[in-house]
């Protein structure tokens, strides 16, 4: 983000020290400045200072070019009149920084019984309030749909201990942590970044021991300091970033690559290799491997073949070359390679062969075109589009989602994840107070059906095939289980539901359409995501008829909704940082099946074990079995 004059900041803790200095400089950049303090009588001397400064931009606006508001950033309600008052007369919210804090005024072992009027206190203004800052900063600029950037104040003391204050030192650690997991917003265009600077010479840097600050080499000059807040937010790439500033080195990013890696843990139980790094000077090869279909079959394996192809080098100005590491396995490959993801009859088919074969992916992207600027060079991604059965693949810039990590759970909230949501709430109008039945419950996409409709508020009843599979949803919170290999379903149902169910997540087809059609609700919404049973009989996908159809539905207002995830691709990013943060925050589970597949060789091995009715959770393969030692969970 460019500052320049016209975009409005709010900054907390505004009257005095860094507050101050940060309000001077975004408004001799020509900003408009909300100072938010609970002195007010330096509130409106920092006001006036910084109108002074902004004059020469705004010469005869009907408006304050800098506001004060008098704000207890402890108190919820002094902050949402602070935050309110900005709208109401700047429009926007471009920046926010949210700079108040406090150093903990009561040695810690001298505190008295409850902490309450000392450390929590400091608790509540360095850490607490940051929290609430954001949040409302997020939804300003959210309300307004405009992009804008917010910067959290830490401390170097929230990146090494601070023995003196473990208070301090202990909220400005929360900060940090709390900052650099909002990385994921900035895909709806919001940059959070949190500065960590050392002591600065303000009031509360007066109170430190000058042996301290000696050691530090001398207090930071406040001009660095506002150099690294000008940095976070001009640079459109540093989003959940943390920016240490001393000095003895100026500006430095932590962790540095070398202290990441030294935390960087396994995403399974399995046991794993240092982590790989990511160097801008990527070491391509000359030619790749990838799958293709080169015949027309529902019998994946004898559809598809293991080709080398040479990279097309140098890729075009707005692509990306992704390397892939992890590729999801779906039911509908089967359907892909028998050419039915393409329109016209079967018999006209043959024409697009060969192509490429697999629809999701993530890994690291290897090479970027000239004109990419939404990602870089070692920038962790997620692809769905044809061609994911490879090593390497050119995909359009605007097709690559940037992800945390390249982890198989990451996969799982693509195709599976985003169809489970979308489809629940686009096709099934879900809510809340409803019975929702899944059907395939513990496979890639059912486990997350049964869990987000749970977290909507609902009752969930899921179908699956043998105990480990019911042990699963059972741990995923359903609330009934009916393992149809020792109970009939549709004995159950009747038994059990019977008003109906109002909303169905059928994946099965065949006879398992029709029983859940039999145990709809009036009113109820029939959703279908697919029909596996079906799709490799013996002579391939034959349609099925469903004669009084639409007399059934009639009768009971319900609707049957067909589903399919590429219709929906304007929602894919929205949700899937929706997915991101219910996982970030372990509402919701990801299940791998076990079964390891490594390699493109191993590819028609997964389809198979897909359609066998063995697999539980999301079956994955890793295209690159040197990367499956060393990712790290997201």
């Amino acid at each position: 983000m460019e500052i320049k004059p016209g975009l409005s900041a709010l900054v907390t803790g505004a009257a005095s020290g860094i507050g101050r200095a940060v309000s001077l400089a975004l408004a001799e950049k020509g900003v408009f400045v909300t100072l938010a303090d609970l002195s007010e009588e330096e509130g409106r001397e920092t006001t006036s200072l910084v109108r002074k400064a902004n004059a020469k931009f705004h010469p005869g606006i009907s408006f304050p070019s800098a506001t004060f508001v008098k704000c207890d950033v402890t108190n919820r309600g002094n902050l949402v009149i602070a935050f309110e008052k900005h709208l109401a007369t700047y429009g926007t919210l471009d920046i926010c920084i949210n700079n108040a804090g406090i150093g903990n005024p009561v040695p810690f072992d001298k505190d008295d019984s409850d902490g309450s009027k000392s450390w929590k206190h400091t608790i509540d203004v360095n850490l607490v309030a940051v929290i609430e800052c954001t949040h409302l900063a997020i939804e300003a600029m959210k309300s307004k749909q405009n992009p804008g950037v917010i910067i959290n104040m830490g401390s170097a003391a929230g990146l090494y201990p601070m023995t003196f204050d473990p208070i301090y030192s202990a909220s400005k650690g929360g900060v940090v942590l709390f900052t650099r997991s909002l990385a994921p917003y900035k895909r709806q265009g919001i940059r959070i970044n949190v500065l960590c600077p050392e002591f600065t010479e303000t009031n509360m840097g007066a109170k430190v021991h000058p042996v301290i600050i000696q050691s530090l080499g001398g207090f930071l000059p406040m001009d660095l300091l506002i150099k690294g807040i000008f940095e976070l937010i001009t640079d459109e790439s540093k989003a959940g970033s943390c920016l240490w500033v001393t000095k003895r080195r100026g500006l430095e990013y932590w962790p540095t690559p070398m202290e990441e890696a030294k935390y960087l843990v396994g995403s399974s139980s399995r046991k794993r290799a240092p982590s790989f790094k990511v160097s801008s000077s990527f070491q391509l090869p000359q030619s790749s491997e990838k799958i293709i279909v080169h015949t027309l079959s529902h019998h994946f394996r004898d559809a598809t073949r293991i080709v080398r192809t040479p990279l097309a080098l140098p890729i075009g100005r707005d692509q990306v070359l992704l390397k892939i590491i992890y590729a999801g396995v779906n039911a509908s490959d089967v359907n892909f390679s028998s050419g039915r993801y393409f329109s016209g009859n079967n018999k006209n088919q043959g024409s697009n062969l060969p192509f490429d074969a697999g629809f999701e992916g993530v890994g690291i992207i290897a090479a970027v075109g000239d004109s990419v600027r939404n990602v870089e060079v070692g920038t962790p991604a997620a692809v769905m589009t044809f061609g994911a059965y490879a090593e390497y693949m050119i995909v359009s810039s605007r097709h690559v989602l940037p992800v945390p990590r390249p982890d198989p759970e990451v996969v799982a909230m693509l195709t599976s994840g985003l169809t489970a949501l979308i489809g629940l709430e686009k096709a099934g109008q879900m809510r809340s107070g409803e019975t929702v039945l899944v059907t395939a419950a513990a496979g890639g996409t059912g486990q997350f059906a049964v869990q987000l409709a749970k977290l909507a508020g609902n009752k969930v009843v899921a179908t699956c095939g043998g105990s480990d599979k019911a042990k699963l949803l059972k741990e995923m919170g359903v609330d009934r289980v009916i393992n149809y290999k020792s109970e009939d379903i549709k004995t159950v149902l009747k038994k059990e539901f019977p008003k109906g169910i109002d909303i169905i997540y059928e994946s099965v087809g065949g006879n398992m359409f029709d029983l859940c059609l039999n145990a709809l609700a009036v009113h109820g919404r029939l959703i279908v995501i697919g029909m596996i049973s079906q799709y490799q009989g013996e002579h391939g996908w034959k349609p099925a008829n469903y004669p009084g159809l639409c007399e059934k539905i009639l009768a009971k207002s319900q609707t049957v909704a067909g589903f399919f995830l590429v219709q929906y691709s304007q929602l894919w990013k929205h949700t899937l940082d929706r997915l991101f943060h219910l996982y970030s925050l372990g509402k919701l589970k990801v299940a791998i099946d076990p079964k390891r597949f490594m390699g493109l060789d191993a590819v028609a091995d997964a389809v198979e074990h897909l359609h066998s009715g063995k697999s539980t959770g999301k079956v994955i393969v890793c295209i690159d079995p040197t990367f499956d030692q060393q990712t790290s969970r997201l």
